[in-house]
């Protein structure tokens, strides 16, 4: 049988996602948005598994194990250094395996991290637990941001992006709620408990319904799977890159060509996760220190995620109007504003407010900046890209628990706290608006037009129109 007549028997009858026999799923068709609630899903485990440790930090503190905030904050880092280690495996490993067994290993391996954090007997084996957690999470994140923007319809990729990244502060919310209604009766073991069923659901459905990348399949030859998974989505197949013809992995993201924007996007992504895992790890014991009862510093954390579900949404719609630079340049600087404002001691639910528009201008960030780095690279180097620029980047979230915790035992107060997080919003901001078009020899060029270096709102729209 020759591969036309292959592709077409295919394409009426394609191929489970499992690997179901063809014959049975005939005729049925889904759309991209099947992928992106998968893709939520994982999103929204993801971010109670990272933010559940801000929550029970006042309890490691004050309970049993009396960690001083040094120590927590050195444990709260051990998840995002394993987060950086999975990040980095995850760009390796995506065209080795397939995005989908990629994103099967990762949640079986953090859900068992998670049940091992609620048995832990002592802060040190609680760390190491929370350092396994954490490779798991960090591969996760990257090959779910790929698998949306690949599935995504053509020109609301940002959008998309931002829906499927709001489980991520769903996830938060999901997290302060629990533990304002079970540390305190339950302790806070419970917290982990619940994040490893969460995860093992969220392992059947993965298992079940999200089908391999499209563009994994081209890559490994499998042209006509490909073809009949594409149609069945809705979506087109990308040509294959000769063997040899380009260079992949990180050797392209430094080549001549994307080096220096590559580079401005790691800062940024370090800059941004320092203010997400700073603020998720140290704003309710902030607020504890400011007087606040343990409930209603759990209220502010809430707020911080639910900023980010309310405002990410509509920016995405407005990056994908204007492109995303502007607006998450934009965002950093809004996220910078809301945070000095918080030094000045408003009635609570005005400070509320101001923590609602500094999660949707941090945590919402990092979303349509996730978005923006996956539009900017082709797609052969997509994966790669955010892989990188997210594994990188987590240098940025583990300093922001060590960072809060050191800027917290100074004692210099509760205004030294929030300009300390004020400070690297601003920069990320003005290195957002440094990111203008691709230059050669590694420089980005802000003021010459390069006729054969494109900028970034046209390589976003370049890229859509080849899906």
């Amino acid at each position: 049988m020759d591969e036309t007549t292959e592709t077409s028997i295919l394409q009426s009858s394609p191929p489970s996602p499992g690997g179901a026999p063809p014959g049975a799923l005939a005729g049925r068709v889904r759309s991209g948005a099947w992928v992106i609630a998968c893709c939520w899903f994982a999103i929204m485990v993801d971010g109670y598994d990272l933010i559940v440790y801000g929550t029970v930090v006042p309890a490691l503190i004050s309970g049993q194990w009396a960690l001083t905030p040094a120590q927590a904050g050195q444990i709260g880092s051990l998840a995002l250094a394993g987060m950086m280690i999975g990040a980095l495996l995850a760009g390796a490993l995506t065209d080795r395996i397939g995005r989908r067994r990629l994103m099967i290993a990762c949640v079986a391996w953090f859900s068992v991290g998670m049940a091992l954090s609620a048995l832990s007997p002592s802060p040190e084996l609680f760390g190491l637990t929370r350092l396994a957690s954490g490779i798991g999470l960090g591969g996760l994140m990257p090959t779910a941001i790929a698998m949306t923007l690949e599935y995504a319809r053509a020109g609301r990729r940002s959008t998309a992006n931002a829906v499927m990244f709001s489980g991520y502060s769903i996830g938060g919310i999901l997290a302060s709620l629990s533990a304002i209604w079970i540390l305190q009766a339950s302790g806070w073991r419970t917290m982990f408990w619940i994040g490893a069923a969460l995860g093992a659901v969220l392992l059947i459905v993965i298992l079940a319904a999200l089908p391999e990348s499209v563009t994994f399949l081209v890559g490994r030859g499998r042209r006509a799977e490909a073809t009949a998974l594409a149609a069945r989505y809705g979506i087109q197949v990308p040509d294959p890159v000769p063997d040899g013809a380009e260079r992949t992995g990180v050797r392209a993201l430094l080549d001549r060509r994307y080096a220096a924007t590559t580079i401005l996007f790691w800062l940024v992504v370090a800059f941004g996760l320092l203010l997400v895992y700073g603020l998720n790890t140290w704003l309710a014991q902030i607020m504890r220190e400011a007087g606040y009862p343990l409930g209603t510093s759990l209220a502010f954390l809430l707020a911080l995620n639910a900023g980010a579900i309310l405002g990410t949404p509509l920016l995405g719609l407005v990056a994908d109007r204007i492109g995303s630079r502007i607006v998450v340049a934009g965002m950093f600087a809004g996220a910078a504003v809301s945070i000095l404002l918080l030094m000045i001691r408003f009635p609570t639910p005005v400070l509320l407010a101001l923590v609602t528009v500094a999660g949707a201008c941090t945590i919402g960030t990092q979303t349509l900046l996730t978005a923006f780095i996956g539009s900017f690279y082709p797609e052969r180097l997509r994966a790669a890209g955010l892989g990188w620029a997210l594994g990188i980047g987590r240098i940025g979230a583990i300093a922001g628990p060590l960072y809060g915790g050191l800027i917290l035992s100074t004692g210099w107060g509760l205004q030294a706290n929030f300009l300390a997080f004020a400070v690297p919003a601003l920069l990320a901001s003005v290195l957002v608006m440094l990111i203008r078009r691709r230059g050669h020899g590694g420089t980005v060029n802000v003021t010459a037009a390069v006729q054969q270096t494109p900028s970034v709102e046209s390589a976003e729209k370049d890229t859509a129109r080849q899906h």
